[in-house]
């Protein structure tokens, strides 16, 4: 699968600043991923799942060529507006919010958004901060 954003090295990552990304694949939040996800990490709030998916949404929507590598650094901020549950569909948008120089490449913050079908609020919104290397 091919994503909905490639960006062609630093010089294009800088400029994506303000860029929308795209959206993801929709996801099926089944009973049956909840009680795997909480079989590993323990009883969680189905929260900390959503949050999780990011990692699974982001690269459906962005890839970065012409860099070494790059690493996930972080995150800034994270919201909950709205709660779900299984039998939901989640898919997420990403918009790059902010993007600059750092020594050895760029770092980003990509807000993305993960919304539940049929739900009014997102189920989450994560500020996610990420360094591309060269």
């Amino acid at each position: 699968m091919t994503a909905a954003t490639v960006l062609d090295g630093l010089e294009e990552v800088l400029a994506a600043s303000g860029r929308h990304l795209g959206e993801s694949g929709w996801f099926d939040l089944t009973g049956d991923r909840i009680a795997e996800f909480e079989s590993i990490v323990g009883a969680a709030a189905s929260e900390y799942l959503i949050l999780s998916l990011s990692n699974h949404f982001l690269p459906q929507i962005l890839e970065v060529r012409g860099i070494s590598m790059g690493v996930n650094y972080g995150v800034d901020r994270v919201r909950f507006p709205t709660r779900v549950g299984a039998g939901d569909r989640l898919r997420a948008t990403a918009d790059v919010v902010d993007a600059r120089p750092v020594p050895g490449g760029a770092q980003t913050t990509i807000r993305i958004t993960v919304e539940a079908a049929g739900h009014p609020k997102p189920a989450c919104v994560i500020d996610s901060v990420s360094r591309w290397l060269v």
